[in-house]
């Protein structure tokens, strides 16, 4: 079995592009897309257009739900947010209201954005410090709740890596495919960086013992959707995507 992961596209058709080419040419018996997908200042309607061409298993992310819970409030203070509602219009809004919030894939492969029980919360990796560190191997089971798959794939925090438990459980986060970097300030202030511009996913194959993993970096046009991003008024997303770094924090 080979299993293609991708996560947080963020309205980065460019890049999507670039890793759909690149696994085509690998080959994949499944293709999933674990969340946050169209949420961005690049391209969301053309992002959805390509990804409707395609046949992959998708979920919700915590930033798909945001576009399509937001408050006139909410749009009328982020104007990033009124720009994608505006480009996206009804149809790919009630797709996303459809897309589950996790998949069970097979009897011994799940899927979930974040934890399998919170979208917002990063399952690997803890930014209390301000920095991001691994989390201690307790807190990463307990955050599981009982999921008792032997793969779990999750995103959400855009760093591309994968933990072997002592529960015999490999826990794979693809990376992102469209934003090698940001910084936010919940829960604390902090930045997540890949320190280059290159759109990230997962090849995962099953050899028949065990589960190999290549955490793969796709070159492509970044300077297009950083263009794309400084034409909104996105300086900020124009950084993470030509440099793979976060803002400078006092």
């Amino acid at each position: 079995m080979r299993i293609a992961a991708v996560s947080d596209i963020h309205s980065n058709v460019y890049a999507l592009q670039a890793v759909l080419d690149d696994i085509r040419q690998r080959g994949a018996d499944y293709r999933v897309n674990l969340g946050d997908i169209l949420y961005g200042p690049i391209a969301p309607k053309a992002t959805y257009d390509l990804l409707m061409q395609e046949q992959l298993i998708t979920i919700r992310g915590n930033q798909d739900r945001q576009i399509y819970d937001a408050t006139p409030e909410e749009i009328a203070d982020n104007p990033t947010m009124a720009f994608i509602l505006q480009d996206l219009g009804e149809e790919p809004l009630q797709w996303m209201r459809e897309l589950p919030f996790d998949h069970q894939l097979t009897d011994d492969v799940y899927l979930c954005h974040g934890t399998p029980t919170d979208d917002l919360i990063y399952l690997l990796e803890d930014v209390s410090s301000g920095k991001a560190h691994l989390r201690h191997e307790d807190e990463i089971i307990k955050l599981l709740d009982g999921q008792s798959s032997g793969l779990i794939l999750c995103g959400h925090t855009h760093t591309p890596r994968s933990v072997y438990t002592s529960t015999g459980q490999l826990i794979v986060n693809p990376g992102s495919v469209g934003l090698p970097a940001y910084t936010d300030d919940e829960p604390v202030l902090h930045s997540m960086e890949n320190f280059s511009h290159h759109a990230s996913y997962a090849m995962l194959e099953h050899n028949g013992h065990c589960w190999i993993v290549n955490h793969i970096k796709v070159p492509y046009d970044y300077e297009a959707a950083a263009k794309d991003a400084m034409a909104r008024g996105r300086g900020d997303w124009e950084h993470f995507l030509r440099t793979g770094r976060g803002l400078s924090t006092p």
